[in-house]
C-alpha cells in the first residue's frame, strides 16, 4: 500500500467499505428509502394517468434548469407532472411551491425547445399527489 501524501490522499472510510462491512450509514438507508418512496410514487401516477387518457412520453426528465417528474400528453394537452408522495393531502399540497413550479417552467421550456413538433401543445403544470392506502389524486393546473 503507498504512503499517504500528495499524490496518495488518505483513504475515506465512507467511501470505501468493505463489502463485509455491515449497513451503510443512517442517512444513506434513508435516501434509498425516500429513493424508491420516490420511484413507486411515479410509477403509481404515471399508471393513473394512464388510466385518465394519457401517454406517457417521458419520465424523470433532468434539464440544467430543473427535474420534471412526468411529461404526459391526451390529445392536444401537453401536461408537466410534479409528483408528491406524502403521508396527508395538506402535507402534500404543502410541498408544492412557487419557486419549485417556476423551476418547473423553466425546465418544461427547455424541453419543448428540443421538441418543435409539440409547440402547438396547450401546456399545463399538473400534480400527482399519491397517499398512503389511496387512490392517487390528479391535480390540474396546481403548479
Amino acid at each position: 500500500m503507498a504512503a499517504e501524501g500528495p499524490m496518495n490522499p488518505p483513504r475515506n472510510d465512507l467511501q470505501h467499505r468493505p463489502l463485509d462491512a455491515g449497513p451503510p450509514p443512517a442517512h444513506k438507508a434513508e435516501r434509498r428509502r425516500r429513493y424508491a418512496t420516490g420511484r413507486t410514487a411515479e410509477i403509481v401516477a404515471a399508471g393513473r394517468l394512464m388510466l385518465a387518457g394519457y401517454r406517457i412520453l417521458a419520465r424523470r426528465v433532468r434539464t440544467p434548469l430543473g427535474e420534471i417528474d412526468l411529461i404526459a400528453r391526451r390529445g392536444a394537452r401537453l401536461a408537466f407532472v410534479e409528483v408528491k408522495a406524502r403521508a396527508t393531502l395538506a402535507e402534500a399540497e404543502a410541498a408544492l411551491t412557487p419557486r419549485q413550479g417556476e423551476r418547473m417552467r423553466r425546465a418544461a421550456d427547455l424541453w419543448l425547445a428540443r421538441r418543435p413538433h409539440l409547440q402547438s401543445c396547450e401546456r399545463v403544470f399538473d400534480a400527482v399527489v399519491v397517499l398512503p392506502r389511496s387512490w392517487p389524486l390528479h391535480l390540474p393546473n396546481r403548479m
